[in-house]
This record gives structure tokens, C-alpha cells and sequence, in this order.
């Protein structure tokens, strides 16, 4: 349970557009399990990466929905760290890093099945993608060949090498790097590559009294990584990714998503939308995030804070509007594509009885 309070669940009388739903068997006990075992990971990778509360909820969100995560962003920001600190803080997870360059074959991230002489067999040695969590640092630096051994992985949770298929451990986490400051000798991952992930986030720099904390943490030599312990099981986890399931939308929430993703595919300043698979992860995640937010059910402003890191990176902008807004960040330039989809997908009036939502910082 989120700071010490219980999970809010919706109440059975609610107010939506004149139609009474209920929200009935939702299992609250299940949802404050879930929501406690949340906050427990969060507790632990705060200990080593500090000041970055709300960008961690937003990778636990992908996490929570058996989802993958792209980061661009500049070195030293604590990539590797908040990548190691979730292997080390579930129970008898494997962490795996492999680093991109542009002679990475796609056998050194899949493995290769090398022949035993002793046997006069083949035996399948398995590469660095054979864990739970598995860090892709600077995946555009790797031959597209090498980028797209990774679609199945992340798709299917499996890969097929010499016609055989191997199943991938679970549960089974990517998190890949891109430089954005770096051009030169990258490949940029294609729309059908980028759209495998499920949402694409920023760490940035810490705030100066944490960054200070980070110094004293690590005045003696060492790392807080050294000193982190487990803090839940594979079994926790996997209970926190069912419970989703448990977390209630509104039909009303449902069909302003669809709409909401739909108005990317009528806009003028993208050349191309976000696609059904978009309009999936954004469901999911608004669940996710609900619940990492102490709630058991989803609010319009849940929706809005995922819009730009699961529907950003899934959206081609037009060069036109590029050209029109030359000099702003991709940041703004989402901003004022989430601003259009709300001039065409309003949001929708709901009321929850006894309840004034807060929007999620």
C-alpha cells in the first residue's frame, strides 16, 4: 500500500453520464497485495538511484505489463544502475548486459549452437538474452539484423535459432539505451521495431540534494548496488502483473482511449498515428499506473500522464509541423500533439460519488 494508506476502490454508486456502473468484485485485498509488493521494488531501487521516484513508477508500469522499455537519454543518468538494481531486487532474477556496436552479430545477443565433438551433436549455448532483466545499451549502434534478433524476444518471448525455438525465462524485461546526443554511426530503429516497445522514458539528472546523497553513498569505494538485497520473489512479481487484471476502467475511460488514439491518425502534424497495438499498451498502462498511484480504478488523468511515453515514440511527425516549430523539444512538440487528440477526443465527463480525483504528479 502506497505510504501506509489503503488502496482506494471505486464505490459501488457511481455517476457516469447518466448510466450506473458498478464496480463490483473487484478484489481490494488482492489490489493493496499488489500495490505493497510495488512499493517495496520502488523502496529498493530508491536506495541506489535516488531522486527519481515517478520516472521509477513509470518503468514499474512496463514492468507491471509484461512491457518493454526504451530510454534516450545522456549518459551517466543511472541507466545501468536502475537495470541492475530491479535483477537485484527480485529474488533468483539474472541480469545480462550486452553492448551494441556495429560488428555485434545477432548470435552473440541470441547464442549459437556450437558442435560437441564428444557427442557428435550440436549444443545450443545461450546468449546474453537468456535472462530476466537484460540491458541493450546504445541499440541503435547495431546492425539492423542485430536490432530486429531482438523483435521476437520481446514479442513472443522466445527466439528460434537453426530452426529450433527456445523459450525465454519469465519474466522477461528489456531495457534498451539510445544516445540522443550521438549520431554518427548509429542505425535508428525502425517504426516496426520501436512500436515493440512498450513505452519510452527519460531519467534525466537528479535534483541537487539527491545527486549530494549519491556522492556520500558512494564516499567509501563502494556502490549501494553491492549492498542491495532482494526485497521480493519472481512469485510477488508475477502476482503484481495478474492483478492488473483487477484494476477497473470505466467503458466510458475504454472508448475515450480508442478515440483518443484514433484522433493521432486524423492529425495533420503526423504522418503516421499510433496503432491498435498503441491503443492496447495505453489501456494497460492507465491500469498500471493506477495502481502505482494507490488507486484501484482509472482516472481520465491517468491516461493523460502516459499519452506522450507510450503513444510518443509510436507516432511519426510530419516534417511540415517539424518545420513549423523548429527549435522545440520533442517534448513540447508531443505536448501540442496531445492538445489536437483532446480538441478531437474531449474527455469524458465522469464523476465518482464521494470522490474528487487529484491528478497524478
Amino acid at each position: 500500500m502506497p505510504d501506509g494508506k489503503p488502496l482506494k476502490v471505486p464505490s459501488p454508486v457511481r455517476r457516469l453520464q447518466g448510466t450506473m456502473d458498478v464496480a463490483a468484485g473487484r478484489d481490494a485485498e488482492r489490489l493493496n497485495e499488489a500495490a505493497a509488493v510495488a512499493e517495496r521494488l520502488i523502496a529498493g531501487i530508491e536506495s541506489v538511484l535516488r531522486g527519481k521516484r515517478e520516472e521509477l513508477k513509470l518503468v514499474l508500469t512496463a514492468v507491471a505489463c509484461h512491457g518493454h522499455v526504451l530510454f534516450e537519454d545522456v549518459p551517466g543518468t543511472g541507466k545501468t544502475v536502475l537495470a541492475r538494481a530491479i535483477a537485484r531486487c527480485i529474488d533468483g532474477a539474472a541480469f545480462s548486459r550486452v553492448q551494441c556496436t556495429p560488428d555485434l552479430q545477432p548470435s552473440d545477443v541470441t547464442g549459437v549452437a556450437v558442435y560437441d565433438q564428444k557427442t557428435r551433436d550440436f549444443e545450443f549455448r545461450p546468449g546474453p538474452v537468456f535472462a530476466n532483466v537484460v540491458l541493450v545499451d546504445e541499440i541503435n549502434r547495431a546492425m539492423p539484423k542485430t536490432q530486429s534478433a531482438l523483435l521476437e524476444a520481446m514479442a513472443e518471448g522466445q527466439i528460434t535459432v537453426d530452426g529450433t525455438t527456445h523459450a525465454l525465462p519469465q519474466p522477461f524485461l528489456v531495457l534498451a539505451t539510445e544516445n540522443p546526443i550521438e549520431f554518427e554511426g548509429v542505425f535508428p530503429l525502425p517504426e516496426a521495431q520501436l512500436d515493440r516497445f512498450f513505452l519510452k522514458a527519460r531519467l534525466g539528472y537528479p535534483p541537487a540534494d539527491d545527486e549530494l546523497i549519491v556522492i556520500r553513498d558512494q564516499r567509501d569505494g563502494g556502490h549501494p548496488l553491492e549492498r542491495l538485497r532482494p526485497v521480493l520473489g519472481i512469485p510477488d512479481l508475477e502476482r503484481l502483473q495478474a492483478s492488473i487484471e483487477d484494476v477497473y476502467v470505466d467503458e466510458l475511460i475504454e472508448r475515450w482511449i480508442v478515440e483518443l488514439v484514433r484522433a493521432t491518425r486524423r492529425l495533420e502534424q503526423l504522418v503516421i498515428g499510433a496503432s491498435v497495438r498503441g491503443s492496447l499498451a495505453l489501456e494497460r498502462a492507465a491500469r498500471a499506473w493506477a495502481l502505482l498511484h494507490g488507486r484501484g480504478y482509472v482516472i481520465p488523468e491517468d491516461v493523460l500522464a502516459l499519452f506522450a511515453p507510450v503513444l510518443g515514440h509510436r507516432m511519426v511527425l510530419a516534417p511540415a509541423f517539424l518545420a513549423e516549430t523548429r527549435g522545440a523539444s520533442r517534448d513540447e512538440l508531443l505536448r501540442i500533439v496531445a492538445a489536437r487528440c483532446l480538441e478531437l477526443a474531449p474527455l469524458p465527463e465522469l464523476a465518482l460519488e464521494h470522490e474528487e480525483p487529484s491528478r497524478p504528479s
